[in-house]
Order: C-alpha cells, then sequence, then structure tokens
C-alpha cells in the first residue's frame, strides 16, 4: 500500500497543516478576512505590520498595476499595537495559527509588542526590518546590522515563540543581516520583502504613486526572490520562508526547491480568487505523487546539491 502523502511542514517549532502562508500586507488586519484565507487552505496568516503607535497611511495614489505585478507605496499606516491586540484576541479565539508583523526602529518597541502580543495569542513573530519605501523604519534598519542584532535580541527575550527577520533583495547587506539575526536568536528567515520601484505616467510626466517610490510585489518579484532564498539557506542555519510573486503551485515548489520550509502567498490573491489556495496545494501534491515525496520536507533544498 503506498503511503500518505502529507503537507504538514514543521518551520522553527510551528507546526503548520501545509507550506501554504497568507504574506503580511495584502489583506491588512481584519479577523474576518483572516478566517475566510484560513478556511480556504492557508495553514497561518500574517498581518499587516504595525508599529507601537499609530502611524498614518500616506495619501492616495498608494498602489499601482505594472507588468506581472504591482508597486505599492501605503506608508506602513495601522492602528498601532493596542488597537491591533483586539483583532488578534479574535483570531487566535478561533484556533487560527497567526504570525504577528511588527516594524520600528527602537528595539524596546519590539519589545513592548512582542510581550503585548505574545500574551494576547500570537504564534509567532515577523520582524519587518525591510520596508523600501519608508524613512526610518525600513531598509535603514535591516541594513543595520547593530540594530538588527539589537532588535532581534529585545524580541527573542521577551517570547519563547518562533521569531523571523523578514529581509529585502534591495538590501545591500542582505546576508549579513541575516547571519546577524541569526547569531541574535531569531529562528528564521523570511525572504523577501517588496524591492523598491518606481512607475510614471507618461502623458502628464507624473509619477503613479504620491510618495513617488513604492514596493514591487507579484510575478516580476519572484526569480529575484529565489535567489535570495537559494543564497540565504546556504548562508545560515536556520529555516528560511520563501515569499516574493507565487502565482502557481510550480513558483511555490520553485522556491522550497531553492530551500524555503514554507512560503507566503500575497499579491496573486489580489487578481485571483481564494480557491487558488487549495489549486496551489493541490498541484504540490500531484508533484510530490509524481516525484516519490512523502513529506515537503523531501525536497526542500533539492537544487543545493544539483
Amino acid at each position: 500500500m503506498q503511503a500518505r502523502i502529507s503537507l504538514e511542514v514543521q518551520v522553527a517549532g510551528l507546526s503548520l497543516r501545509n507550506p501554504i502562508i497568507l504574506a503580511s500586507g495584502i489583506l491588512g488586519h481584519s479577523a474576518e478576512v483572516f478566517e475566510r484565507i484560513y478556511n480556504a487552505g492557508a495553514s497561518a496568516v500574517i498581518w499587516k505590520s504595525v508599529s507601537l503607535l499609530p502611524r498614518e497611511a500616506y495619501k492616495p495614489p498608494t498602489v499601482v498595476q505594472v507588468d506581472s505585478g504591482y508597486i505599492n507605496a501605503i506608508g506602513l499606516g495601522n492602528p498601532g499595537a493596542d488597537a491591533f491586540t483586539q483583532e488578534l484576541k479574535k483570531i487566535s479565539a478561533k484556533k487560527i495559527p497567526v504570525i504577528a508583523s511588527m516594524f520600528g526602529s527602537d528595539p524596546s518597541d519590539f519589545e513592548k509588542m512582542a510581550k503585548l502580543f505574545d500574551s494576547a495569542g500570537a504564534n509567532g513573530f515577523e520582524l519587518n526590518l525591510s520596508c523600501p519605501h519608508v524613512k526610518g523604519v525600513g531598509t535603514e534598519v535591516g541594513q543595520d546590522t547593530d540594530l538588527v542584532s539589537r532588535i532581534v535580541a529585545a524580541v527573542r527575550k521577551s517570547t519563547s515563540k518562533p521569531v523571523f527577520a523578514k529581509v529585502s533583495p534591495g538590501m545591500e547587506t542582505m546576508l549579513k543581516t541575516v547571519k546577524a539575526a541569526e547569531e541574535a536568536g531569531a529562528d528564521g528567515i523570511t525572504a523577501t520583502n517588496t524591492i523598491r520601484a518606481m512607475a510614471i505616467e507618461v502623458e502628464s510626466a507624473v509619477p503613479y504613486l504620491s510618495n513617488r517610490f513604492g514596493g514591487l510585489s507579484g510575478e516580476a518579484l519572484h526569480p529575484i526572490s529565489v535567489r535570495c532564498v537559494y543564497e540565504i539557506a546556504e548562508y545560515v542555519k536556520i529555516p528560511v520562508i520563501g515569499c516574493g510573486g507565487i502565482d502557481s503551485w510550480q513558483d511555490a515548489v520553485e522556491f522550497i526547491l531553492a530551500g524555503a520550509s514554507a512560503v507566503q502567498i500575497g499579491t496573486i490573491l489580489a487578481h485571483k480568487p481564494i480557491t487558488v489556495i487549495e489549486e496551489i496545494l493541490n498541484g504540490i501534491k500531484r508533484y510530490m505523487a509524481r516525484k516519490g515525496y512523502k513529506r515537503v520536507s523531501d525536497f526542500v533544498g533539492l537544487a543545493h546539491s544539483s
């Protein structure tokens, strides 16, 4: 009798029913929306990055569609940690695995948020060290490896739950940053965030976005992110979660072959129905059956041995 194929994965202490996680940002902070995503098949959800205090978003327009993706510059607007804690309690009460995404520039802010969200039911933490279009709390933070070390250490001492550092391909120090995060106690790396980009309306000669620059997501980002996952997986010993332009089951498998233990989807949900989650999972399962794999871990990082 043929052994059962399992999509379950273990990522830095997180036990997930499959390797598909909702990425931060694309669907905001709503517990009701997160429940729909989870019921559609995702194994965990990550909310839009939150700061300790409320932060206003950029003025519209904040998103523009381009070939093979989107450029967004929301500005990390959010209601603040206290306000979002109420949504977190709703999510955790439904037994939905949720990872808290946080940003800032002061290690003490991260420490306060980690304690608050841990007590409210978060299952893990993703440190957004890599927003490409917000000064002071974006890639500048991630490229300061000393600051990265202090932020990770502050969160690490505040929780026993998994801590992931999220990096961008636009960071000159990407490999140094992930090593600093690992040495400071991070349990895993998320690769990648969006990359700095721009679009200009040719008739008016005016940039589409109010902030002029934004972060590119979608299919155009995919091969860049795969390269980052491959490099990071060879550079650190902690797990990597792949993120960036997954638009099919083949894209998800490519990340896993590059070294990702799980993957995140986001932009795909802006132009495809929620049933695409199940389509991706079924595609991965068919691929595993064809190749003779029984577990996702059987082909994590396989491209490194080719």
